[in-house]
């Protein structure tokens, strides 16, 4: 099996540490038990200084011996595929985990990352707020009725569904019950703790370490 590398920044400010996207592909990594390594690029010119391998100038991306791949969506599909413990192998339950990722991705995250990217920038009022309330309660509509988004488990649609609603603007952001309470189920999972545990610890390694 060739050697799976996640790759994420060296060092990040407080505040997004905990949400950077890296935490995906090591939860994803530690619910299906699939061995991996973390590397890094710096901090420091990150905009241009892993261009070939990232040409927006973002983490995570992923290597899996020969193969590189970026955006954090393709590399969760990909590690998905490589076990049922994140997208079922039957053809109706993979079609509905897809189905959900791509739903976690343009029709909750696109719209809610603006929003409140907008919102901790000062603009409050921002034109937005109506668009992110009506898919979230979509959503919500959607939850109360279910535990999991698709064929009845914990899927890589959970992992990214939860991690887009667990941002703490988007969390608060109105009364969702049903929401809450799958954030919290699926955020209890171990390998999410450990996921989160990992990144936060490697980003206050670097602090000890930075000049």
């Amino acid at each position: 099996m060739s050697e799976l590398i996640i790759w994420t920044l060296d060092w990040v400010p407080a505040r997004p540490r905990g949400f950077v996207r890296d935490l995906r592909l090591r939860w994803a990594c530690e619910e299906a038990e699939l061995p991996y390594r973390v590397k890094t690029v710096p901090f420091d010119d990150r905009e241009t200084n892993h261009l070939a391998q990232q040409p927006f100038g973002q983490v995570p991306f992923l290597s899996d011996g020969e193969l590189q791949l970026f955006e954090s969506g393709a590399c969760l599909l990909h590690l998905a595929r490589k076990s049922d413990q994140l997208m079922p192998r039957d053809p109706l339950g993979e079609a509905h985990t897809l189905q959900w990722v791509f739903a976690a991705l343009n029709s909750i995250e696109m719209v809610s990352v603006p929003w409140w990217f907008l919102k901790i920038s000062g603009e409050e009022d921002n034109g937005l707020a109506g668009l992110t309330g009506m898919r979230l309660q979509q959503l919500e509509n959607v939850l109360s009725e279910r535990d999991w988004l698709a064929a009845d488990r914990f899927t890589a649609a959970d992992l990214l569904m939860s991690d887009v609603l667990r941002v703490p603007e988007v969390r608060s952001f109105g009364n969702r019950p049903a929401t809450e309470a799958y954030v919290r189920r699926v955020t209890n999972r171990p390998a999410f703790k450990r996921a989160y545990a990992d990144q936060i610890a490697h980003f206050e390694a670097a602090d000890r370490t930075r000049t």
